[in-house]
């Protein structure tokens, strides 16, 4: 997938306004995925990107947080965390599968599936550019910014 287009897709977004990924052509996009909304890792994940969303304006950049969530629970942690970004909902795991992001994780000694925390860099053309797997959420965000930096 690396230095290939990315195939548009549509998901509900909060705010009300459902995102389409050929719609943010033009500037790099970043979509990171994260297993579940107010958790400890996933809260601390979107408080750096928070903390550090006008850098990635600065460089021209979108970004927006992925889950399986609904847009309520969307709503109610973005509003909590006072996120400046929007969070897609994914229920139906399409963005999870265009990107191979879905995982039998072990929790509390049961095999479930979930996503794998992941980070995206998708480039002005809609070309992935970059990829996280597995992602460890301290100094992630600052990562990204400093290979958008590199990118532009």
């Amino acid at each position: 997938m690396l230095d290939r287009p990315v195939s548009d897709f549509e998901l509900p977004s909060t705010g009300d306004k459902p995102f389409r990924l050929s719609t943010v052509k033009g500037n790099p996009v970043v979509l990171y995925f994260y297993p579940k909304d107010a958790t400890p890792g996933c809260t601390t994940e979107a408080q750096q990107f928070r903390d550090l969303y006008s850098e990635l304006q600065a460089l021209g950049c979108q970004i927006y947080g992925i889950s399986r969530d609904s847009l309520k629970s969307h709503e109610n942690f973005k509003s909590k965390q006072n996120l400046p970004f929007e969070l897609l909902s994914d229920k139906e795991e399409a963005a999870c599968n265009l990107f191979g992001v879905i995982k039998m994780k072990s929790m509390y000694g049961k095999q479930v599936r979930g996503i794998e925390r992941s980070t995206f860099v998708i480039d002005g053309e809609g070309v992935l550019r970059r990829e996280w797997r597995g992602v460890k959420v301290a100094g992630h965000a600052q990562e990204v910014i400093d290979f958008i930096e590199a990118l532009k």
